[in-house]
């Protein structure tokens, strides 16, 4: 009796059974379909409802004001808003796929609502144009996340996708005729209008079919073609793409409805209709048969067969799914669909299936009859497909008791089938209990579980908590092993939202105790919400719980808490947080607070000390200087004199050498004022007088090429300039030693190759340094002649030697040597003269002699 009462509900169209049955009863007063634009969203989504101001309203004693209002799919009101827009007629209303609500009115402008029913742009709404605002909107064809209209000019521009509202694109011109009358329900030439959308388009693109006169044109951004010429059945009335953009359903001028491919080439169903007027609403039911809708009837049309027809007393709205049609009426929400394979053979009358047999043989179980046992021996074999097909219908059944019904049949099934997969039952009950859940009156999201599988689970959450419905998606989330942190940051959000008398201390202890369910959970998140919503010290007090600082400074630093910012970054030890804190500080406080600031925080000054020796030098002085650090001032100052003196005019500008000494200058006198600096001090005062100096031999010389250059180069440069006065004089300023005066006044005189002067320099006293240099001086120049001068002076034997030997002369160095007695060195001497047999002879009998000697 249960499969009679189950199939008595089903309709048969040529091999296929359908049914319709009631999901709610709505819960909505006073509303009329027929007085109303409806927008209803799929995957059972909210429905919004709008007076249709184009007929007259009987009022039922409400306001007068127009409200845009939305129920969920039961009738429970969600939200209502006053309509005072201006710009002409609502045209078109429809659901984006993330249940934004799309209003477009007749002077192009476009408004997006929430499921809330606040406005996304309340101060400045989206236009498609100037072009569309001169012609008007005529109509509106929605997929998706896009929409093309169509204007009184015949024209047609699309908007690819409401996430990324830049653009109006508009497609090519149809060459239709403009409308004369605004009043009038189609275009001269144009008599409907239907969308391929862009994932089904070889382009990419969005393109339109218009039907034309007796044929159909496809339009798109690049231009338009005619398709399937005298293929078209005349004149079309009504036409609708299939929900996967390759078959096309149209109502004729004759009354027929026909449904063929996207070429023609084929022709699925030619049914001829009782009227040829139009029907108010033309569908699809997933991919198997046709909808058209007049004011009293329901035609389901499919290949083949008469089609089956449903009675209304009351406006219905047709509502597309991938796996159907809800259907809304004033008082009702019905669901018509394709009765799954599972279910027929199970509840088919007669049917004898392994499916029905185990059905059955659970109910004679229940009533222990002894037919419970017979049953499962004449299906033993097929009992893993009767437990999968009972499994099957469960899930595709909205009565709960005939849910647990099959979940048992299978479960009883299981017992005795070792081979069947043992988690399937499981996670149907599973599935079963969101969907029950989520299907209940008060929440009222009628979704199928196919609907359910196309969505995915963690949408359906995030839909969920857009409905304020939290705790639900709170369960959900734990019951499926998901992730709850999405569910708890958005109630908190809405709380903060929703709580504004209710004090800070009091609604943070409210949060905290939700959110450390969630170890991850981001407070900094929340606390940004809380600061967005003008409760700036709730957001401080729930950023002080954010253990990321990553997280919690930038926060703190947004809701201007930074000097509590700059005290986290340090602790943190992030180098790049510590700078970011340092640098907002920097450019919003003045500079005599920021250095205060930064003080108290080591790590920070010497960040901001490093950062700035680089790229704000004045800066940086001045922060020393608010500190007492004078000499950081003046190795500042002397590092800017070094960078001055690398500009290329400091070579040959000399106007540069001025501003260099000055800021020397100035280094000494801050080096001056601290005793720790007396050397930096002098060193810098010498500096600045050696530059002077250098200057004005700069400028005497006509050469750049003192500027820079050691005292000992200075030197040895005027000397070889000539400038002996002048090397003098840097002698004396600088005290340079006797010595190293004698070194570079040789060594120079040498160079210009002045051995007239080198000479008569030796002679004006017994040189300090003795007469070695000289003797290398002139040997460097390779002037022999110039060093015989000075070897003989040498006093000690052994130079005399080495120099005679450095100069080729064996005998002069054998001598010397033999002076010095030492046997080693003539053995080295030996060696240098090794290519001359008779010198390296003289050095073998003179350390015979020296050795017969010594043993003497």
């Amino acid at each position: 009796m249960a499969n009679v009462s189950v199939a008595a509900e089903w309709q048969l169209l040529y091999n296929r059974y359908y049914r319709k049955p009631e999901i709610y009863q709505m819960k909505w007063k006073h509303i009329d379909l027929s007085r109303n634009k409806v927008a209803c969203a799929p995957f059972g989504g909210p429905i919004a409802v709008i007076r249709d101001d184009s007929k007259i309203v009987q009022l039922y004693g409400e306001s007068a004001l127009r409200k845009l209002r939305i129920f969920s799919s039961s009738g429970v009101l969600l939200s209502e808003t006053v309509w005072k827009h201006p710009g002409g007629r609502l045209i078109g209303m429809s659901w984006t796929d993330d249940q934004t609500l799309v209003c477009i009115v007749r002077d192009g402008t476009v408004f997006r609502y929430n499921i809330h029913g606040e406005l996304l742009e309340p101060n400045s709404p989206f236009s498609l144009g100037p072009e569309v605002f001169q012609q008007t909107v005529k109509e509106c064809v929605f997929w998706g996340n896009g929409v093309v209209c169509v204007t009184m000019a015949g024209q047609l521009f699309c908007v690819p996708d409401f996430k990324n509202l830049t653009r109006t694109v508009k497609l090519a011109d149809p060459g239709i005729e403009a409308v004369e009358d605004e009043e009038d329900e189609g275009f001269a030439g144009m008599r409907c209008v239907a969308v391929i959308e862009p994932q089904y388009t070889m382009s990419g693109n969005v393109e339109v079919l218009i039907g034309v006169g007796d044929g159909l044109i496809s339009v798109d951004e690049d231009g338009l073609q005619p398709l399937a010429v005298g293929l078209v059945p005349g004149p079309l009335q009504k036409m609708v793409v299939s929900p996967n953009g390759k078959f096309l359903a149209m109502f004729t001028h004759d009354g027929r409805i026909v449904v063929a491919n996207m070429d023609f080439s084929q022709i699925f169903i030619d049914y001829a209709c009782e009227s040829v007027l139009p029907p108010e609403q033309l569908v699809w039911c997933a991919l198997d048969t046709v909808l058209a809708y007049w004011d009293d009837m329901l035609l389901m049309v499919g290949p083949n067969d008469d089609p089956i027809r449903y009675f209304y007393d009351e406006p219905i709205v047709l509502i597309p799914e991938c796996d159907g049609v809800r259907i809304l009426s004033n008082t009702c929400m019905e669901f018509l669909h394709r009765v799954p394979d599972s279910t027929v053979s199970i509840f088919k009358i007669g049917s004898t299936s392994p499916a029905a047999l185990l059905y059955d043989a659970l109910d004679h179980f229940d009533r222990r009859s002894a037919k419970a046992d017979e049953n499962l021996r004449l299906i033993r074999g097929s009992l893993p497909e009767a437990v999968e097909a009972c499994v099957d219908g469960a899930g595709h059944e909205y009565n709960v008791s005939r849910q647990r019904t099959l979940l048992r049949a299978a479960s009883y099934g299981q017992a005795f089938c070792s081979n069947f997969e043992r988690n399937r039952i499981q996670e149907m009950c599973k599935t079963l209990r969101v969907l029950n859940f989520v299907r209940d009156h008060e929440i009222g999201i009628p979704l199928s579980i196919q609907q359910y599988k196309l969505l995915t689970a963690s949408v359906l959450i995030g839909r969920l908590i857009n409905s304020h419905h939290h705790l639900l998606a709170l369960r959900i989330s734990e019951y499926l092993g998901m992730n709850q942190e999405v569910v708890i940051m958005h109630w908190a959000c809405s709380k903060i939202t929703a709580s504004l008398t209710i004090p800070d201390a009091t609604l943070l202890e409210i949060l905290l105790d939700k959110l450390k369910l969630c170890k991850a959970i981001s407070y900094a998140a929340v606390a940004a919400h809380a600061d967005k919503s003008g409760r700036r010290k709730l957001a401080a007090m729930l950023v002080e719980h954010e253990p990321r600082s990553s997280k919690q400074v930038p926060l703190l630093l947004s809701i201007g808490e930074e000097d509590t910012a700059l005290i986290k970054a340090t602790e943190s030890g992030d180098t790049d947080l510590v700078y970011l804190v340092v640098f907002h500080i920097w450019h919003k406080r003045p500079a005599l607070e920021f250095f205060g600031t930064i003080q108290a925080r080591p790590l920070a000054r010497d960040l901001f000390v490093s950062y700035a020796r680089c790229y704000e030098h004045e800066f940086l002085k001045d922060f020393f200087l608010s500190i007492g650090q004078l000499h950081e001032v003046a190795f500042l100052l002397w590092k800017e004199s070094w960078e001055l003196g690398k500009n290329p005019m400091a070579s040959r500008g000399s106007p540069l050498h001025g501003p260099r000494i000055k800021l020397i200058e100035k280094a000494q006198s801050l080096f001056s004022e601290t005793k720790e600096h007396n050397f930096e001090s002098k060193a810098a005062e010498e500096h600045a007088k050696l530059l002077r100096m250098q200057h004005e031999l700069e400028v005497t010389t006509k050469q750049a090429i003192f500027v820079d250059s050691s005292i000992s180069d200075t030197i040895r440069t005027c000397i070889v300039l000539g400038y002996n006065q002048a090397a003098s004089k840097v002698q004396k300023e600088f005290k340079v030693s006797e010595k190293r005066w004698y070194w570079l006044k040789v060594f120079a005189l040498a160079t210009i190759r002045n051995w007239e002067a080198l000479e008569k320099f030796s002679k004006e006293k017994r040189p300090p340094i003795g007469y070695r240099p000289f003797v290398e001086a002139c040997i460097d120049a390779d002037e022999k002649s110039e060093a015989l001068k000075y070897i003989p002076k040498l006093a000690d034997p052994r130079e005399r030697a080495e120099a005679y030997a450095r100069i080729g002369m064996a005998k002069e160095a054998a001598d010397a040597a033999s002076q010095a007695k030492d046997g080693e060195l003539l053995g080295r001497l030996k060696l240098t003269f090794a290519q001359n047999a008779a010198a390296s002879s003289i050095f073998d009998t003179l350390r015979d002699r020296l050795s017969f000697q010594g043993v003497t």
